[in-house]
This record gives C-alpha cells, structure tokens and sequence, in this order.
C-alpha cells in the first residue's frame, strides 16, 4: 500500500483526490429534501437556558447540562465529547429509529480493502439498525485543528469520516452476501463530525465501483461527491469554537439533529 496510509483515521484530503471524491456545500433543501429545518423535540429547559437551572429537572435535561459541562472541563475532549455525543444522539431517539434493534454505540471497529490490503477504520460513535450500521460520527480532537480557520477544520476531519463510511457500506455488504441477502447498490452513507460540540452533516455516496477503484488503487472515471452541511448559525466565523452553547446555536443545531433522521431511514 505504498503512498497510501494503513488507516483511514489516517486519511486527508489526499486520498479523496487520488480517487476523485469532492466535497460540496448543500442547501437545506437538497441536504434534507425539505423546504425548511423542522422543530426539535427538545425541552423548553434545554433551548432557553445556557446553564443548568435551578429547581426538580427531568433526567434528559439534567444529563444534558451536565455532559455538557464535562466537555467543557475536559483537559482532553477525547472521551468528554464521545459521551456527549451518544448522549445527545440517543436524547434525541437516533436508537429508536429502529424501534428494536437501535443501538447507539461508542468506539467501533470496520475495515475495507485499499490496494489489495485491510485498511482499518475507527468510528467514534456508530449508530446501528439490526446488523447494519446507518450513521457515523468522527470527533477531532486535535488541539492545534481548534486554532486553524473553519474551512481547514472541515477539511481535517472530513476524510475520516469518509474513509469510515466507505468501511461501514463494505462492511454492512459483507455481512448481507454472507447471509445469502442482495448487496446494497449505491447509496448515501450519513456521517457526522464533531468539532468539539459543533457538528458538521454529510451524505456519503458509496457504490460498488467506488469500493472496486480503492481496492485495486486505480482512479476512478466518475466522481464521488459527498454532500455537506453546516448549520446555519447567525455567526460562522465562531461555530467552531462555541458550539452547541449559545442558545442561538443550540436551537439550530437540535433542528439540524431532527432533520437529519431522514437520512437513515
């Protein structure tokens, strides 16, 4: 696998041009196949406080302000974000997509073939349907990334997210065919990358062909463009750092979390 890394947390923006991946801005309408952001679910107490209030509190209001204070003291944001990232996910019924076997899982191991040889992928959070995985979440938790300007953030963690995508449609096919099912056509693997507490939506197109041209290192004729979309906040140019805290944010976030379902059914 010379030239090409033996993991695909170890992606960049490299690999997606050696096999002809792009990344685009989507709009509301083409990311959600809806016109406008839905409402979210979430309690009143959650969208109209910054801080844990005072007073009795459901369970899911308390755990929110309180994972969220965890990722806030964390020295690291590694497993601080991880669990504030399940928590959220299964807050807003992401296991209950699938109203038996849902699963909201942390710290999931895939593979693919790249080069004729396993590449192993680590996905954060991973939320499952029976035996298939349908969403994959990667965390950055570089120090240095939090200091570079927004667009070079995106771009270090979108890789990952791709290469892990690519790994969980190999995987989901793997076991389908083992079953004696049909393989999965082309389809559009989510994903989700956390900055932090800021997420950033993709739509990942993974097909046979895709899956043909990193196994024998050749480029392929057409061009895989994944879909990508950032909340939008009234103020871009500090998503990134703030997050899901202000209330602002907070709101269009949790909309963007309950719009998003759409895509794993």
């Amino acid at each position: 696998m010379a030239g090409f890394p033996g993991s695909g947390n170890d992606w960049t923006t490299k690999e997606l041009a050696a096999f002809n991946i792009r990344v685009a801005d989507a709009t509301v309408p083409a990311f959600f196949e809806s016109s406008e952001l839905p409402p979210t679910p979430v309690s009143t107490t959650i969208l109209d406080n910054l801080n844990i209030p005072g007073g009795p509190l459901r369970r899911s209001d308390r755990l929110f302000f309180q994972y969220l204070m965890l990722e806030e003291r964390a020295t690291s944001e590694q497993y601080a974000v991880d669990d504030f990232t399940g928590f959220l996910l299964r807050m807003l019924h992401y296991d209950e997509i699938d109203p038996v076997d849902g699963l909201v899982q942390l710290q999931k191991d895939f593979s693919f073939y790249m080069a004729g040889k396993s590449v192993r992928v680590e996905a954060d959070v991973c939320v499952m349907k029976e035996s298939d995985d349908l969403l994959l979440v990667h965390i950055e938790r570089s120090s240095y990334i939090a200091s570079l300007p927004n667009i070079q953030r995106q771009q270090s963690a979108e890789p990952q997210i791709i290469a892990g995508a690519i790994a969980a449609y190999y995987q989901n096919n793997l076991r389908r065919t083992q079953a004696g099912l049909p393989a999965l056509p082309v389809i559009l693997m989510p994903g989700i990358t956390m900055h932090g507490t800021a997420p950033v939506f993709y739509r990942i197109p993974v097909s046979p062909q895709l899956l043909e041209a990193l196994a024998t290192s050749t480029y392929p004729k057409e061009e895989t463009v994944v879909l990508r979309f950032i909340p939008p906040v009234a103020n871009p140019e500090t998503y990134f750092s703030n997050g899901i805290r202000p209330l602002d944010n907070r709101r269009i976030i949790l909309q963007c979390f309950e719009a998003f379902k759409v895509c794993l059914l």
